[in-house]
Protein backbone atom coordinates (compact mmCIF):
# COMPACT_ATOMS: atom_id res chain seq x y z
CA UNK A 1 0.00 0.00 0.00
CA UNK A 2 1.17 3.48 -0.82
CA UNK A 3 4.75 4.39 -0.05
CA UNK A 4 5.68 0.91 1.26
CA UNK A 5 4.75 -0.85 -1.98
CA UNK A 6 6.51 1.82 -4.01
CA UNK A 7 9.69 1.31 -1.98
CA UNK A 8 9.54 -2.47 -2.27
CA UNK A 9 9.01 -2.28 -6.05
CA UNK A 10 11.92 0.15 -6.41
CA UNK A 11 14.12 -2.14 -4.30
CA UNK A 12 13.25 -5.13 -6.52
CA UNK A 13 14.00 -3.13 -9.67
CA UNK A 14 17.35 -2.08 -8.22
CA UNK A 15 18.27 -5.71 -7.52
CA UNK A 16 17.36 -6.64 -11.09
CA UNK A 17 20.06 -4.25 -12.29
CA UNK A 18 22.70 -6.73 -11.07
CA UNK A 19 22.12 -9.52 -13.63
CA UNK A 20 21.28 -6.92 -16.30
CA UNK A 21 24.64 -5.19 -15.78
CA UNK A 22 26.52 -8.50 -15.63
CA UNK A 23 25.01 -9.62 -18.93
CA UNK A 24 25.64 -6.25 -20.54
CA UNK A 25 29.28 -6.18 -19.42
CA UNK A 26 29.76 -9.72 -20.76
CA UNK A 27 28.61 -8.62 -24.21
CA UNK A 28 25.33 -10.48 -23.99
CA UNK A 29 21.82 -9.19 -24.74
CA UNK A 30 20.79 -8.14 -21.22
CA UNK A 31 17.02 -8.05 -21.76
CA UNK A 32 17.01 -11.55 -23.24
CA UNK A 33 19.26 -12.90 -20.50
CA UNK A 34 17.27 -11.37 -17.63
CA UNK A 35 14.04 -12.67 -19.17
CA UNK A 36 15.50 -16.16 -19.49
CA UNK A 37 16.88 -15.98 -15.94
CA UNK A 38 13.52 -14.87 -14.57
CA UNK A 39 11.82 -17.74 -16.45
CA UNK A 40 14.29 -20.27 -15.02
CA UNK A 41 13.66 -19.03 -11.49
CA UNK A 42 9.88 -19.18 -11.95
CA UNK A 43 10.24 -22.78 -13.13
CA UNK A 44 12.04 -23.63 -9.88
CA UNK A 45 15.67 -23.52 -10.98
CA UNK A 46 16.93 -21.72 -7.86
CA UNK A 47 20.55 -22.19 -8.90
CA UNK A 48 20.09 -20.53 -12.28
CA UNK A 49 22.59 -17.82 -13.05
CA UNK A 50 24.41 -16.13 -15.90
CA UNK A 51 27.19 -18.20 -17.43
CA UNK A 52 29.35 -15.50 -19.02
CA UNK A 53 31.77 -18.05 -20.50
CA UNK A 54 29.07 -19.72 -22.61
CA UNK A 55 26.74 -16.69 -22.91
CA UNK A 56 23.70 -18.46 -21.49
CA UNK A 57 21.78 -19.13 -18.31
CA UNK A 58 23.12 -22.21 -16.50
CA UNK A 59 22.79 -23.96 -13.15
CA UNK A 60 25.54 -22.37 -11.08
CA UNK A 61 25.52 -25.24 -8.56
CA UNK A 62 26.39 -27.71 -11.33
CA UNK A 63 29.28 -25.44 -12.37
CA UNK A 64 30.49 -25.10 -8.75
CA UNK A 65 30.06 -21.33 -8.94
CA UNK A 66 29.21 -20.26 -5.42
CA UNK A 67 29.39 -17.01 -3.49
CA UNK A 68 29.52 -16.74 0.29
CA UNK A 69 26.20 -15.50 1.71
CA UNK A 70 28.01 -12.88 3.78
CA UNK A 71 29.26 -11.14 0.62
CA UNK A 72 25.77 -10.72 -0.81
CA UNK A 73 24.03 -9.82 2.43
CA UNK A 74 26.72 -7.28 3.37
CA UNK A 75 26.46 -5.55 -0.01
CA UNK A 76 22.66 -5.46 0.09
CA UNK A 77 22.62 -4.21 3.69
CA UNK A 78 25.13 -1.47 2.92
CA UNK A 79 23.22 -0.36 -0.17
CA UNK A 80 19.92 -0.38 1.73
CA UNK A 81 21.34 1.65 4.62
CA UNK A 82 22.76 4.16 2.15
CA UNK A 83 19.43 4.62 0.40
CA UNK A 84 17.62 4.95 3.74
CA UNK A 85 20.06 7.67 4.81
CA UNK A 86 19.55 9.55 1.55
CA UNK A 87 15.77 9.30 1.82
CA UNK A 88 15.89 10.36 5.46
CA UNK A 89 18.01 13.39 4.61
CA UNK A 90 15.66 14.34 1.78
CA UNK A 91 12.61 13.79 4.06
CA UNK A 92 11.06 11.51 1.44
CA UNK A 93 10.40 8.52 3.67
CA UNK A 94 10.28 8.16 7.43
CA UNK A 95 12.90 5.52 8.19
CA UNK A 96 12.39 3.33 11.24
Amino acid sequence: EGMDSYCIKAFAEALEAIPYTLAENAGMKPIDVVTELRKAHVEGATGAGINVKKNLVSNMYDLNVLQPLLVSTSAINLATETVCMILKVDDLVVVQ
